[in-house]
């Protein structure tokens, strides 16, 4: 099992967390005895801040609502962007082919460090249903549309490079229906496609989860029902958010609401729900031992560089990864 960390390449985290420093990621990984990080690119790829061989993964861009636009469906895509300069700003072009070749030259771009795996989300989420959970497409329908986006683009992927498909807890794969997600796996051609197990975001289809003992229950129980399809899960997005009661009090406060939120509204609430806060209990040590992942990704949202190591140390206790006591 490969132990990586989550880390951008904006300004924010290579000012914030490396200093902009060479050396830094590195003298980093080190101390913290790290394998190296899944990186998401915001912006053109430095080697020297993210030396190739520690960029063992890549988080893909993602578009959290896509779905309508891919299949022209103009009803629903125009009560997201009204405008046809809304659509233009957000998907970098007029039509789903200048999308997708936007979404090629990324992918190409992403590829520069030789990753072993990308992440890459599969859902759907219109920002006028993130207080309802109430959206146009359900999980197979976008899960058929992201079947044929995905066999679109990824002859760009080397074939000994895992394609890893991400849950979340919008329309899509959320893991709850092991059908769905044997559907997903078997409709990609890429011979090495697998599945990113993201804790926290599994978390988030159960609201009523009150502590990291429940959390662990419930996540193992839902991997167990996946039977050998678990074997497809290589990587797992390790952290926690108990959110439920703020999740359920923003569907009573915004109900009958429909008009799409801004990015900024959109911003707030999706970081407030999905906290990414570090395990610090043996719950932690409980789901990494029975998922067995290829690659465990510590992934959080650090505000400092100090931050960043207590949030990983805690976890990495919890997890019994390293010597420490964990919380109770």
């Amino acid at each position: 099992m490969l132990e990586l960390v989550n880390l951008s390449n904006a300004d924010c985290d290579n000012k914030g967390l490396l200093g902009n420093a060479e050396g830094a990621l590195e003298s980093f990984l080190r101390a913290e005895v790290l394998n190296g990080v899944e990186l998401l690119p915001c912006g053109d790829w430095d080697s020297a801040l993210h030396p190739a061989e520690y960029v063992r993964g890549i988080h893909l861009r993602y578009w959290p609502s896509w779905v309508a636009f891919f299949l022209g469906d103009e009803a629903v895509l125009r009560r997201e962007f009204p405008r046809a300069e809304d659509v233009r700003a957000y998907y970098g072009g007029d039509t789903p082919d200048e999308w997708i070749a936007l979404l090629r030259e990324h992918i190409r771009e992403a590829l520069a460090p030789k990753p072993e795996y990308v992440v890459f989300h599969v859902a759907d989420a219109p920002s006028y249903g993130l207080y309802s959970r109430r959206f146009p497409y359900d999980d197979v329908a976008v899960i058929d549309a992201a079947i044929e986006l995905l066999n679109d683009v990824s002859d760009i992927l080397p074939e000994d490079c895992w394609l890893l498909l991400e849950n979340l807890w919008w329309p899509g794969l959320t893991f709850i229906d092991p059908k769905i997600a044997e559907h997903l796996l078997r409709g990609i051609r890429h011979r090495r496609t697998g599945f990113m197990l993201d804790v926290g975001h599994l978390m988030h289809m159960e609201l009523a989860l009150l502590n990291e003992a429940e959390a662990a229950a419930y996540v193992i129980g839902v991997f167990q029902k996946l039977g050998s399809l678990g074997e497809a899960v290589k990587g797992l997005h390790l952290h926690q958010s108990l959110t439920g009661d703020f999740v359920r009090r923003m569907m009573r406060e915004h109900a009958g609401e429909s008009a799409p939120l801004s990015p900024e509204a959109c911003m707030d609430y999706v970081i407030t729900m999905d906290a990414h806060l570090p395990f610090r209990t043996d719950a932690a040590r409980r789901i990494v031992e029975t998922v067995r992942p290829k690659y465990l990704v510590h992934e959080f949202m650090p505000a400092s560089c100090e931050d960043w190591k207590e949030k990983i140390r805690i976890q990495r206790t919890a997890s019994g990864l390293i010597e420490g006591k964990e919380e109770t």
